[in-house]
């Protein structure tokens, strides 16, 4: 019963790396930007959370109705005035300033925190669970399991359905003729970026309550944990990021009934075979030279 347990509890798990993945999986499958920055800025919006629960006695779920438009505000902005600019000197230009903003932000962080844990309450909901045939399945892992399948299935059907998501489905594979049809590429890239952004800033805080708080340098792990979960799935695929988070959940619940010290080098292990056997992820197209 203990195995089953941990292949339900790590499928669950799943879910919250699935919800932290989705803003990177956007920014590469849109702009083929790799976003160093996205666990920091994960961080940003769990303290953006902490802070207006402070100021004004918003709860933590409320704090969402503005943080996230906030993010993706901030996403809309970093993209026009940053981003694009890094993409029009070179290859190699938006990487070291999505790395120099996840250098930043932590360090800004601890000047203005300190380097303490900021609690984000929640009330019973982290401890509260429901019993299934002897398996016992906390309220919080089930709801965010829950949340990255309709935000998977949503922006799936967004980008199937909506002009602003056929657009940037036609930036991803040939901007140019995107150009030609008087689409202004910018435009898209900006909003695909405001799109990541929101995902991300729900999975910050969504960690801090996981967490039972969030601490400056945190962004260093969940970076992590959001790049092993893309190219498990499959870089660009919204549904790869759901499967690769439910492989390394589980693989991660496994190796802890063998000892808690081996989660995340099991983790990294099969993160490992899968860039060995299958380097373009469970769901990822095969690339043709």
């Amino acid at each position: 019963m203990s195995w089953l347990n941990a292949v339900v509890q790590g499928v669950l798990l799943g879910g919250f790396f699935a919800i932290s993945a989705l803003g990177l999986s956007i920014v590469f499958g849109v702009m083929r930007i790799v976003n160093l920055a996205h666990g920091a800025l994960m961080i940003l919006a769990a303290y953006g959370s902490v802070l207006l629960i402070e100021r004004t006695g918003l709860g933590t779920w409320s704090s969402l109705l503005v943080v996230v438009p906030v993010m993706a505000a901030l996403g809309y902005l970093l993209q026009r005035l940053v981003l694009q600019r890094a993409v029009s000197i070179s290859e190699l230009a938006p990487l070291m300033v999505t790395f120099g903003i996840s250098i930043m932000i932590p360090n800004a962080l601890v000047e203005l925190f300190t380097s303490d844990v900021q609690a984000l309450p929640t009330g019973n909901l982290a401890t509260r669970s429901v019993s299934a045939g002897g398996i016992a399945v906390g309220l919080l892992p089930l709801l965010t399991f829950g949340i990255a399948v309709v935000l998977i299935a949503g922006l799936q059907l967004f980008l199937a359905r909506a002009r602003s998501g056929r657009l940037m489905r036609a930036a991803a594979d040939d901007s140019q003729a995107l150009r030609l049809m008087g689409v202004d590429n910018r435009v898209v890239y900006a909003q695909a970026t405001a799109i990541a952004f929101a995902t991300l800033a729900l999975a910050g805080v969504l960690f801090g309550v996981r967490q039972g708080g969030v601490a400056p340098f945190d962004g260093q792990v969940t970076v992590l944990l959001a790049f092993e979960t893309v190219i498990i799935g499959g870089l660009g695929s919204l549904w790869g990021t759901l499967v690769g988070g439910i492989v390394l959940g589980v693989t991660q619940t496994l190796g802890g009934e063998f000892s808690p010290e081996v989660p995340l080098l099991v983790g990294n292990l099969m993160f490992l075979a899968v860039l060995a056997f299958r380097p373009n992820g469970i769901l990822g197209r095969e690339t043709r030279a």
